[in-house]
């Protein structure tokens, strides 16, 4: 990408990015299991999208339409992922889920009410939901350490979807673009670490992908589906 990309490119391409991920849930739906995937990046992005689509706000930071839409869309999609994830999870995950969500909820009214009544120029405003934002950003890209220890202990890739690997990686490229663009420190320090992350998953990724083996859970699914259907 270069310098004069024009903001209808990076709204396709980061659109791309948070639909990614649905070949995951669609494998989630047919096999009516979550069975090892993690939510942990999708609740953290559902929150970091939030904030950011906080930020973007005119009274917070002015002329940020783009950061709006993107992550405004980014939260809606997020939230479908979550709501299928809570469908499809046992009780003791989708309790987890729950308590995860209501925090977010909580944290982010908090933040919304402390910054509107509390600082009263966009400039202050800007500094304090950026440095918020920066740091969800990053937890964000971090979630997926708990994947990515997974992947380490068993050798295997199969819980670490490739396309959200990829994804962390572009999304973190074209926001660094935007960033620099817009001259955004909060835009780019966050997106610079985050694309370091997917570069790092993705190296995981190619190391592990010849020890996976990929059918071994379908298997034990189907066949605890037959054993159900014969006891009927």
């Amino acid at each position: 990408m270069h310098a004069c990309m024009n903001t209808g490119t990076i709204k396709e391409e980061i659109s791309n990015i948070f639909l990614a991920c649905s070949p995951t849930f669609w494998r989630i739906i047919k096999l009516k299991t979550v069975a090892d995937f993690k939510p942990d990046p999708y609740v953290a992005t559902l929150l970091n999208c939030a904030m950011w689509v906080f930020y973007g706000m005119p009274f917070v930071h002015p002329d940020s339409i783009l950061v709006i839409t993107i992550n405004g869309a980014g939260l809606v999609i997020e939230f479908i992922y979550i709501t299928i994830f809570i469908i499809y999870s046992p009780g003791s995950k989708r309790k987890k889920i729950f308590i995860a969500l209501v925090t977010e909820v909580i944290f982010f009214v908090i933040v919304v009410f402390v910054v509107l009544y509390c600082f009263h120029t966009t400039k202050r405003r800007s500094l304090i939901v950026g440095i918020i934002c920066i740091v969800f950003n990053i937890l964000m890209y971090a979630s997926p350490l708990t994947i990515m220890k997974m992947v380490i202990k068993t050798k295997s890739v199969k819980y670490m979807p490739f396309y959200l690997s990829l994804t962390n990686l572009l999304n973190g490229v074209v926001w660094v673009v935007y960033a620099l663009l817009k001259f955004d420190i909060n835009i780019l320090i966050p997106n610079g670490l985050g694309a370091i992350s997917g570069i790092i998953q993705l190296i995981l990724y190619a190391t592990f992908y010849g020890t996976t083996r990929w059918d071994d859970d379908d298997d034990e699914i189907n066949s605890r589906s037959e054993v159900q259907m014969s006891n009927v």
